[in-house]
């Protein structure tokens, strides 16, 4: 089972290391915004449920609950977030970076 827990900490601190090289490279809120919502949700689920497996083998339950109850709630709570933080950049006026690069139609020209 220890093996299980480690596994399942490298797989989260691997995601949550994505989201923050994310964070660092894109160009505009909406790109980090994808990048940190998706990567820190993904790896968040996985550093909570090796909590849930620690406190099973520890015999802790209440542990177990509340890790579950905050790996729910933090998936819910982190998409309605980045929504929210989109919505009020586009209300803002803030537009995305123009990234995609069409060489096809500068040949047409």
């Amino acid at each position: 089972m220890k093996i299980l827990i480690e596994i399942l900490l490298l797989i989260g601190l691997f995601f949550n290391l994505i989201g923050v090289i994310g964070l660092l490279r894109f160009p505009d809120v909406y790109t980090r915004l994808h990048a940190e919502t998706k990567t820190t949700t993904f790896g968040s689920i996985f550093l909570g449920l090796a909590v849930i497996v620690y406190s099973i083998v520890e015999g802790l339950p209440a542990l177990a609950v509340h890790a579950a109850v905050a790996v729910i709630v933090l998936a819910f709570t982190n998409a309605t977030g980045s929504h929210a933080i989109a919505r009020a950049a586009n209300k803002a006026g803030i537009k995305p970076v123009q990234t995609v690069v069409d060489k096809l139609s500068e040949d047409k020209a």
